[in-house]
């Protein structure tokens, strides 16, 4: 776990792969309740049966925003940021699924920091290159870049 304190470790970070989160499996019950909490009940995430019969993928597979969802959650186990007053998720930029994930395998997160800028009200604009890596597969399940607001 990379922590920083200040502005200045931040910017001099500036480049720097942060690490690689521990690996998370994606469970069915994570799947689910992820629909149940944006209303997207689609057969290939959440019909077990019909998924492993009619789905390209021989399985259910994860939502795509549930993979960028937990990119601030392992985000967590690779670095973090203290004496602030305030920290945001600002947006991201470039998202891109690329491999699906199954219901029952394993992902980490690996985060490089890319840039850190003033931004306004004092605040420092730290944006991230996040890749969501799928245990056994070459391809990632997802790549982004991820912006943050901290204010110390």
């Amino acid at each position: 776990m990379r922590t920083f304190t200040s502005a200045e470790q931040l910017k001099a970070a500036v480049g720097e792969d942060l690490g690689t989160s521990d690996w998370l499996q994606i469970t069915q019950e994570r799947v689910n309740t992820f629909a149940d909490a944006t209303g997207d009940h689609q057969w290939i995430h959440v019909d077990v049966e019909r998924a492993k019969k009619e789905s390209p993928f021989g399985a259910p597979i994860a939502h795509g925003f549930l993979t960028l969802s937990l990119v601030s959650m392992l985000n967590w186990q690779i670095y973090t940021i203290e004496n602030t007053k305030l920290g945001i998720n600002y947006g991201s930029n470039k998202v891109r699924f690329i491999n699906p994930v199954k219901v029952g395998s394993h992902v980490r997160l690996q985060t490089t920091l890319t840039s850190v800028e003033d931004a306004s009200g004092g605040a420092l604009q730290v944006v991230a290159a996040c890749t969501l890596e799928i245990e056994g597969e070459d391809k990632p399940a997802l790549v982004a870049e991820i912006i943050s607001r901290i204010v110390f």
